[in-house]
């Protein structure tokens, strides 16, 4: 149990932070934060990383029941989740500023705005359409198994919080330290596992969805 604990911990941990992505979001808190002292960015960086967390944790765990009052079934919701996913993952590989998560529109809006830290910074910049499709996802997975399966999932994404907090508290000496290039490597990285993680949930859609379409043998 210890290690099928372990397991599950590490795999909803590795999924949602790396589409989360605070690493990413460096650039755009440090434009939209740039008028700002230490003391202020952190404070905003906190309160942007608890309510995305507050955001993620939310669809986890209600997703499923709204997408079955909207009459979405959680197959097409896989589906659809694992090609913005796949998007969102293409442009991390090629190191361009993704729409999926945040367009220059918003990123200009921010930057004139005294408060950025609920929106665009914990959404749509954290918690966007990737990260919420990818939470809801798990937890539907999760639920399939024991009680404490789901717990792992609510626990990934308090960790998730908690380093998004600690890395755009940090932004300004993690962009000195690794440089836009280093920055560039860590989204590649990310982008690469995100890509494998979208495919998978495609396919698990398929599986899901497509006995239901075809007629019964």
């Amino acid at each position: 149990m210890v290690a099928e604990l372990l397991a599950l911990s590490l795999v909803s941990l590795s999924a949602i932070f790396f589409v989360v992505d605070p690493f990413a979001a460096v650039p755009f808190f440090l434009v939209m934060t740039r008028n700002d002292g230490p003391a202020k960015r952190r404070e905003t960086a906190l309160r942007a990383s608890l309510t995305a967390g507050l955001v993620l944790a939310t669809f986890a765990v209600g997703g499923a029941w709204i997408f079955r009052l909207l009459g979405i079934s959680l197959a097409a919701f896989k589906i659809a989740g694992g090609v913005v996913l796949l998007l969102l993952a293409v442009d991390m590989i090629r190191t361009q500023p993704s729409r999926t998560r945040i367009t220059e529109t918003e990123v200009e809006a921010g930057a004139d705005k005294e408060d950025v830290a609920i929106v665009p910074l914990a959404m749509p910049l954290l918690a966007g359409p990737g990260s919420i499709a990818t939470v809801v996802v798990l937890m539907a997975r999760a639920r399939e198994g024991a009680w404490w399966h789901s717990v792992t999932v609510l626990g990934a994404i308090g960790v998730t919080a908690g380093l998004s907090y600690l890395v755009l508290a940090g932004a300004a000496r993690i962009e000195r330290v690794l440089g836009r290039t280093g920055l560039a490597i860590l989204e590649r990285a990310a982008g690469l596992l995100l890509v494998a993680v979208a495919v998978q949930f495609m396919l698990d859609g398929l599986v899901e969805g497509l006995p239901r379409l075809l007629p019964a043998v």
